[in-house]
């Protein structure tokens, strides 16, 4: 038989590079290596001086693939350092060692080298930067490998993976190895129905798992590409201490992954119908998985960078073997115990039937993703399948071996797995930018719901609905939100009309008042709005905003009383649990500032510093206030002592109001008081005081302001403000000649949301109930090509307003399945039959469970009637 041909590695040549698999193939014995004739020719030639006595040894308990690795990497050095120093004869020495196939590494107790080859031998770190870039190999595999075979898993537990999908909210602060690691299971699961029964904790972390053990590989892979190519003299100083340290940092990931791989192997092993396998893989699990601990002990305790990559290299070995144990898990628990019969009991008339009854199971089995479906083919494939190789401990070597890096198989296998994940590249399902979101299902439902309060109680106080264009001219939205108008998306010129997202819903309102000439109008307005933002939790690009405002003349403070009573109203009906309506007055602002000695000029640039008292200290705001805008410390200190004043509305403006208090020396925080006075009666007459607290902190950082100012806050959830706004007397004139007078606010409905949805997953919790659909009945035609049936009994059921769907299939499982799906339960059925067709009748099944029932015969003409009785 003729002898394996070895590929050939070139070190040497002019530009060329060595990376950390082509250090793996040599040191696996798969490839030779070669001197490129223009290294050799740049090596001395000339008698240099020999150093007796320079060792070099190698630690006895490297295996025979690290010592390899550190000659590769201890030729690449030689071939690195400065030519004029060293010999041809060491570097052919080390290449011929390497290409033999003799396994003894000889050089003699001491080797006769010139100054610069001992620089070489003793500081360049090859046996470190050797095992390191194996390591750097093999993890490198391991992280492309171990995503598809958690996603067997995945399927042979029934876990849920809908978790995989909320790794990235669209902030721009998810984790970006998790989100990856989540999309390559997600392709490799695509189609899968065998997913989503169960919670389960080790299939839940996995992408943060996985994926901080990609960060670190690349880590590894970063350090080890640089110091495989780094000179080969004394800029080896500090490379044992760093490559130790990343070596140290690769640790602990690696066990996480290990572990998190038994226990998913340890889920696995209850779905696998054959005792002796499944106790087989079980003790051997728990042998490795013991292995794996006390060998990372021992590393993280070795102080020899050396010897702690030894370890590692030895516990990664450790690591791929529990990976492999889970796949051969995994594949078995989904393709079945059958496979792995021996003789004997094929033979037996019970084998027979355990193997029928096997059979009938596989075809009831759900289907598997398009991923892991080629997977698991292709493990079958390379099974030896011959009778003589039928037993089940047998064929989990074969697996085992599949999953070393190191056979001949798992080249072709990682290809594969590559090749799922790769080909699906340009047909993944495309990402959405940041700081948006999507929305289907039990998020929708919890949304028209929430817009349908919100809608009621605006009209309750007699406002009209008002729609604007989701662009403006970008004349119309500048100036008018002070430092956050760098926020507003512009738009590329078109037609010669410079255009920008809506920022608000306010300034286009005002724009429409003062287009048409109207003085007067209650109107809201629910639409989507835009902002350049760094996206951050609860912080989107694009999100809904409901705006209520009331324009033109009115009773002192009635529409700013009435505003803030709606926002009550509206945060009460949405049941977002405890919140508190912060208030403030822009001319106690205004007036404030004066008092404090801050010059006019700056009052709307110092009142967006102290808008951000709410999320900074007042020490930081304080620095930007003096640092960055100009204030004295003595002035922005008696600033201080004003803001931090806030309280129960009345009890705080009767402290204002006192005699000798400098507000009421100001002309215009005297102004403010009086009407923040005739303003708290109402809300106290008209209970709803008591969410109030008056706060001089509160600035709202918008110029249009003029009067009242307020924002809600829901306690306890940190999403920030979940609603504001404040009187605007100015903004509608800046469009017109008439100055109107307004009032408005509103409600940041998607963060009101967040609280919604995390209480919803609460109650779900709690009830084990998840229902996204509003359907109440399913007419289910049990007879192919009968659309027409469907069709007139459908549309039935929606003349009558009854929400329903329909489905014509022979298969009787699949319209029940569609009935009782989770989170889609369907109350009752309308069955059509043979019986039925023939008899012209339905049949009306109600199948939530507890409350199950069943009216046979029900005639076509009046089944609507019967349902509405019942529904």
């Amino acid at each position: 038989m003729a002898a394996e041909r070895r590929s050939v590695i070139t070190l040497g040549g002019k530009g060329s590079s060595f990376c950390s698999s082509s250090v793996y193939k040599v040191a696996s014995g798969v490839a030779n290596v070669r001197i490129d004739s223009s290294a050799i020719e740049r090596l001395s030639t000339k008698p240099l001086p020999l150093i007796k006595g320079s060792s070099f040894s190698i630690p006895e308990e490297l295996t025979n693939e690290e010592i390899r690795a550190s000659l590769a990497v201890l030729l690449n050095k030689l071939l690195l350092a400065n030519s004029g120093s060293v010999r041809s004869v060491l570097p052919v020495k080390i290449m011929e060692i390497l290409n033999s196939k003799d396994e003894t590494f000889e050089f003699g107790d001491v080797v006769e080298v010139t100054e610069g080859e001992s620089v070489v031998l003793e500081k360049s770190c090859a046996t470190l930067v050797g095992i390191c870039s194996v390591i750097d190999h093999k993890t490198t595999v391991l992280s492309q490998i171990v995503d598809s075979v958690a996603a067997l898993s995945c399927e042979a537990t029934k876990g849920d993976i809908t978790s995989f999908s909320s790794l990235d909210s669209g902030d721009g602060f998810g984790n970006k190895d998790a989100i990856s690691v989540a999309g390559d299971l997600k392709v490799l699961l695509n189609g899968s129905k065998a997913v989503g029964k169960f919670e389960i904790e080790e299939i839940s972390k996995i992408p943060r798992i996985h994926g901080k053990f990609r960060d670190v590989v690349r880590s590894v892979h970063s350090d080890a590409r640089v110091e495989l190519n780094s000179g080969g003299g004394n800029s080896g100083v500090g490379v044992g201490e760093a490559l130790g340290a990343t070596l140290s940092a690769l640790c602990v990931p690696i066990k996480r992954l290990g572990e998190c791989s038994f226990l998913r192997a340890k889920l696995c092993f209850e779905s696998i119908v054959n005792e002796d396998l499944r106790k087989l893989l079980s003790e051997r699990g728990c042998v490795e998985y013991e292995n794996l601990k006390s060998g990372l002990k021992l590393a993280l305790a070795e102080e020899d960078p050396c010897r702690l990559a030894h370890k590692l290299n030895e516990c990664l070995g450790i690591v791929w073997r529990i990976i492999g144990l889970e796949a051969a898990t995994a594949y078995i628990a989904l393709a079945g115990g059958d496979l792995f019969a021996t003789k004997e009991e094929s033979k037996s008339v019970d084998a027979e039937k355990e193997v029928l009854k096997r059979d009938k199971k596989k075809k009831k089995k759900a289907v598997l993703g398009k991923g892991t479906s080629v997977v698991i083919e292709f493990i079958k494939e390379r099974l030896v399948s011959s009778n003589e190789a039928a037993n089940g401990g047998d064929q989990v070597e074969q697996i085992l071996d599949l999953y070393n890096p190191e056979s001949r198989g798992f080249d072709d296998l990682l290809a594969k797995v590559k090749e799922i994940v790769e080909s699906n590249e340009n047909r993944r399902l495309p990402k959405l930018p940041k700081g948006t979101r999507d929305f289907a299902q039990g998020k929708m439902i919890i949304r028209e719901k929430a817009f349908s309060i919100i809608q009621n109680v605006f009209k309750k106080h007699g406002a009209t609905a008002l729609d604007t264009p989701v662009f403006e001219l970008r004349e119309t939205l500048m100036g008018k939100y002070g430092e956050d108008s760098k926020l507003i998306y512009d738009l590329a010129d078109q037609g010669g009309e410079l255009c920008s997202l809506r920022y608000d819903l306010t300034v286009p309102f005002a724009r429409y008042c003062a287009m048409n000439g109207i003085t007067s109008i209650k109107r809201y307005q629910i639409a989507k709005v835009y902002r350049r933002d760094n996206p951050s939790h609860g912080r989107y690009r694009e999100f809904y905003q409901c705006d209520f405002d009331i324009a033109g003349l009115s009773e002192p403070m009635g529409p700013d009383f009435e505003v803030v009573k709606i926002l009550t109203e509206l945060l009460d009906k949405l049941e977002i649990g405890d919140y508190v309506v912060k208030l403030n007055h822009r001319k106690l602002l205004d007036g404030m500032l004066e008092i404090c000695g801050v010059p006019a000029e700056k009052f709307r640039t110092i009142c967006s510093s102290i808008d951000k008292l709410d999320k900074q200290t007042f020490e930081q705001v304080k620095r930007e206030m003096v640092e960055e805008k100009g204030l004295s410390s003595e002035v922005a200190d008696r600033i201080g002592s004003f803001v931090k004043e806030k309280g129960a509305p009345m009890e705080l403006l009767n402290k204002l109001r006192e005699e000798g208090s400098e507000f009421l020396g100001n002309k215009s925080s005297k102004e403010a008081l009086d009407e923040l006075s005739i303003m708290f009666e109402a809300l106290e007459r008209s209970k709803c005081s008591g969410r109030v607290v008056f706060d001089l902190s509160l600035a709202r950082g918008l110029d249009y302001y003029t009067g009242v100012i307020f924002e809600a806050v829901c306690i306890g959830a940190e999403v920030g403000s979940i609603a504001a706004g404040g009187r605007y007397d100015n903004l509608i004139g800046m469009f017109g000649k008439e100055i109107v007078p307004a009032v408005g606010m509103s409600l940041g409905i998607e963060r009101v949301f967040n609280i919604l949805e995390k209480k919803q997953k609460l109650e779900e919790r709690k009830t084990r109930v998840v229902q996204s659909t509003e359907t109440q009945v399913l007419v289910s035609i049990m007879e192919d090509n009968k659309l027409g049936e469907a069709a007139e009994l459908a549309s039935q059921l929606w003349e009558a307003d009854i929400n329903a769907e329909y489905l014509v299939n022979k298969r009787r499982g699949k319209h029940f399945d569609r009935a009782m799906s989770t989170g889609s339960e369907i109350p009752w059925m309308v069955i059509v039959g043979k019986t039925e067709l023939s008899e012209g009748v339905v049949t009306l099944k109600k199948i939530l469970k507890g409350s199950e029932e069943e009216v046979k015969g029900v005639p076509r003409d009046s089944f609507v009637a019967e349902l509405l009785k019942r529904l």
